[in-house]
């Protein structure tokens, strides 16, 4: 792709979102009952390629436990409000109720409640008794620090995230996270991100990290693209980690799982983000619709409590359903905001992919944005 001039002395490549791009049918379709969105990392097998954010609107135990329940991965923040706060309740609806103009400030008073290693242990207990799959997300800066809690509590997967995680971290004020020495005298599988271009997705799966997670600021809640200038079209981003996965399978044999972390907000965008190369998708804000949200149908995440430099907002959802209903169905609307992996299963169908591995060798067009649908005239009298 020829990179454009923006002046004279420097050039810029075309990036692509999702809302620019459409699926195109290939030449069969199929029955979607014979499709099968499954997806295995690891040691473990997955009836829905999708992990729950792991923000404190979207993710409680609760939530988490019922995620594995109906086929995905619920993760918790190892380092939210309930792991500080033994009913977080109070600071849950305190957050929810705050008025636009001081919910930072609510924020950021909430979050200086320090992290309890003891309910570490009481969280991921609580998890392990629902019966499924236990996974936890820890930020780069604390991970080290975490870490012996983590395996003491038996942690099943473990995600290390942040705005921009990169393999080389330099600091001259302190000893950074060597991420491939970190992950790789792990007993457990690790998911780390984000990042949103091929060297960095490459550099990650390197650590041997079992999965990577690309996007930066392209979450509805997510200001790092208006506050610090940074960030890259999903499309594109997932894209350029597809060709880092192939590139790293063939230097290893090892397939590290590309996991698209924001910017999808119906079913047309989560069907599109496998294509791109997702294995699997991390949902916020639309989880954040289910009516059992943590949240109170609010979704922020972690930096929005920054003491100093704030890199996301609350955003208000309108609720939609139950979190079945915004994962498997039955829906009534038509915009494409319930029944998020039933409409993947038929997107499959209809271009004829029985499995997500073949998706991802469906073709893309670049194509007009959509345009949604213009009301119907009323009748005028006679």
């Amino acid at each position: 792709m020829a990179d454009i001039d923006i002046g004279l002395g420097k050039t810029a490549r075309r990036a692509y979102g999702f809302d620019e791009l459409a699926i195109v049918p290939s030449r069969r379709t199929r029955d979607p009952e014979d499709v099968d969105i499954s997806w295995q990392i690891d040691a473990f097998r997955l009836d829905l390629p999708v992990l729950s954010a792991p923000t404190d609107g979207v993710t409680s135990p609760t939530t988490a436990i019922e995620m594995g329940r109906l086929g995905g991965l619920g993760v918790l923040n190892l380092e939210g409000v309930w792991t500080r706060y033994e009913d977080p309740e109070p600071v849950l609806a305190r957050i929810a109720d705050a008025p636009d103009d001081k919910v930072t400030a609510v924020l950021q008073d909430a979050y200086r409640e320090p992290v309890r290693e003891g309910l570490i242990l009481e969280r991921v207990a609580e998890l392990r008794a629902g019966g499924g799959i236990t996974a936890g997300a820890v930020s780069p800066q604390r991970a080290d620090k975490l870490i012996a809690t983590i395996q003491k509590a038996g942690l099943d997967l473990l995600v290390i995230q942040g705005t921009v995680v990169s393999a080389e971290h330099v600091s001259r004020t302190a000893e950074p996270l060597n991420l491939k020495t970190f992950i790789r005298h792990l007993d457990l599988p690790v998911i780390v991100g984000g990042c949103a271009s091929y060297q960095a997705a490459l550099h990650l799966m390197r650590t041997g990290a079992a999965g990577v997670l690309v996007g930066v600021g392209a979450g509805q809640a997510s200001t790092a693209r208006a506050v610090l200038g940074i960030g890259v079209p999903m499309a594109t981003a997932l894209a350029d980690a597809r060709a880092a996965r192939m590139r790293h399978l063939d230097e290893t044999g090892v397939y590290c799982h590309v996991i698209a972390d924001g910017g999808m907000q119906s079913t047309a965008d989560v069907a599109k983000a496998i294509v791109c190369g997702a294995d699997a998708v991390m949902l916020g804000t639309a989880l954040a619709a289910a009516t059992e949200a943590p949240g109170r149908n609010n979704h922020w995440g972690m930096t929005a409590a920054h003491p100093t430099l704030p890199r996301s907002v609350r955003v208000r959802v309108e609720p939609q359903g139950t979190l079945a209903e915004v994962l498997t169905g039955p829906t009534t609307q038509p915009d494409g905001r319930l029944n998020l992996f039933g409409a993947l299963r038929k997107t499959m169908a209809l271009c004829g992919y029985q499995t997500l591995k073949e998706f991802q060798k469906a073709a893309v067009c670049v194509a007009p944005r959509a345009v949604e649908p213009r009301p119907l005239p009323s009748a005028s009298p006679r």
